[in-house]
């Protein structure tokens, strides 16, 4: 996305956001009773005003009771309904210039309502939870919500000891007095709002890697009942990060994250730096290992290149969705194409009528953009080979790390990796209902390489070895 382009209103979400200024950095504290579901709260914002001066702007923030808020360390003018805390600084910064704006805010988060249901911060049996796409951060702290306004952010929860707190970025400190623990947190790459995810249960910290440099520190936060499950069916996750790794480029945080609820889940949740998972994802038997592949693709495609507006949403679902597919063909499953012939027939079946590259606030989490969208990577893949395709998803996610991007973006990028002409073929599976045939290759797909099972005792394993060889074979 070009960064002189002038921020706009997200067409699906006109009131969340505004685009005449962006935030810069957000330092939040929390004070969090899990009993009484009580929050009291306060953050700084730092920002940077647009090309006019600021004489009024907009935070979204859900049905709190405000204490206070100054923009520069002075008192401003404010009102706060339906969502929305309307600030009139008492001095206006200047366009360009950067200012503060500090807000105190108290009372008992929930989920704000949406066509999906409740979204944002929502108590569990024993604790809380965030899950904020597309619209849900403003249930828990007041922010610019729009996904291309992203942001570093620092995260102080203080609540009961025996709670945990886990979101994403790097723990800099856990400090207990009496009966209250202090957890600060530090995510320092551009995070947009939807993406700053957060647990606070009694959880137990299970290491997912051994240590070595050059490795992605990888850790989870589980029930204890849950801890074995959880060993076995994470236990390849630290080979799938390396594989990513190699296909994608290196990761871009600086760690990453799983907290699992005593909760059942409908879906994970994928957060900067983390994913939620409910204890109905961790069966004992790997039952839900695609999704483990989802959730940590998200990393690449989502968090750190980050759509400008929900209408590019297939960026993020469809590359993770192929992520998948790749997950399973080099572990010795089903193929890529094995699992494109099988969406493809599940999306014969279904209505023919949705456009994935501009699917509509109503249909933007329907399966038909996931399925669809990861159809349109492999068709991809078919039409350039695999050394070309393979360079070109390394090449999106490392020379768009922490960006804003489009689907046009993303059109242009690949068309650097072929004389042949892309235009028609992603308008077919883009912009247009009717389903275009199974995409097949012009040349056999190179075979699958395998993954080897971790050692016993040993979470993440080995077979580093394997797939670097495999790849290399491959000449990507």
């Amino acid at each position: 996305m070009n960064p002189k382009q002038a921020p706009v209103a997200d067409p699906y979400f006109p009131r969340h956001g505004d685009p005449r200024y962006r935030a810069h950095r957000y330092e939040i504290a929390l004070d969090y009773r899990p009993g009484p579901n009580r929050l009291a709260a306060s953050a700084r914002i730092a920002a940077i005003a647009g090309p006019e001066p600021l004489r009024e702007f907009t935070l979204d923030l859900a049905d709190f009771r405000i204490g206070k808020v100054l923009v520069d360390g002075r008192p401003a003018h404010y009102a706060h309904r339906d969502g929305k805390l309307r600030v009139k600084p008492a001095k206006a910064p200047a366009a360009g210039a950067v200012f503060t704006c500090e807000v105190h805010w108290s009372g008992n988060p929930r989920p704000v309502r949406s066509p999906w249901g409740g979204l944002g911060f929502e108590e569990i049996t024993d604790g809380a939870l965030v899950a904020s796409q597309p619209t849900g951060a403003p249930s828990w702290f007041p922010c610019n919500d729009r996904p291309a306004d992203k942001a570093a952010y620092q995260l102080t929860v203080t609540t009961a000891t025996p709670y945990a707190v886990v979101t994403g970025g790097r723990l800099l400190s856990r400090t207990t007095r009496s009966s209250a623990t202090t957890w600060v947190y530090e995510q320092p790459a551009p995070t947009a709002s939807y993406l700053v995810g957060l647990a606070i249960a009694p959880l137990r910290q299970v290491p997912l890697a051994e240590r070595a440099p050059g490795t992605v520190p990888q850790s989870g936060w589980v029930p204890q009942p849950l801890t074995a499950r959880f060993e076995h069916d994470f236990a390849r996750q630290p080979q799938m990060m390396r594989l990513f790794e190699e296909l994608f480029g290196p990761y871009p945080f600086d760690g990453y994250t799983v907290a699992v609820v005593d909760e059942d889940l409908d879906v994970p949740v994928e957060a900067q730096g983390m994913a939620t998972f409910g204890r109905n994802h961790v069966d004992g038997r790997r039952g839900w290992e695609r999704l483990v592949a989802h959730e940590l693709a998200h990393q690449w495609f989502g968090n750190s290149v980050t759509i400008a507006d929900w209408r590019h949403i297939w960026l993020n679902e469809g590359l993770a969705k192929y992520a998948e597919w790749l997950w399973s063909e080099r572990t010795g499953g089903p193929t890529a194409q094995r699992k494109a012939a099988d969406a493809h027939l599940q999306l014969r079946g279904l209505p023919q009528d949705l456009a994935i590259g501009d699917p509509g606030k109503r249909h933007m989490f329907d399966d038909r953009v996931y399925e669809r969208g990861g159809l349109t990577v492999h068709a991809l893949r078919c039409a350039l080979g695999d050394t070309a395709f393979f360079r070109l998803l390394r090449d999106w996610s490392t020379a768009y790390r922490h960006a804003v991007v489009t689907t046009d973006d993303f059109a242009a990028h690949a068309a650097r990796y072929t004389d042949r002409p892309l235009g028609p073929l992603l308008d077919a599976w883009l912009h247009r209902g009717a389903l275009p045939d199974l995409p097949t290759p012009a040349a056999p797909l190179e075979p699958s390489g395998a993954v080897a099972e971790p050692r016993p005792g040993v979470l993440g394993g080995t077979g580093r070895e394997a797939v670097r060889r495999f790849l290399k074979d491959r000449g990507t």
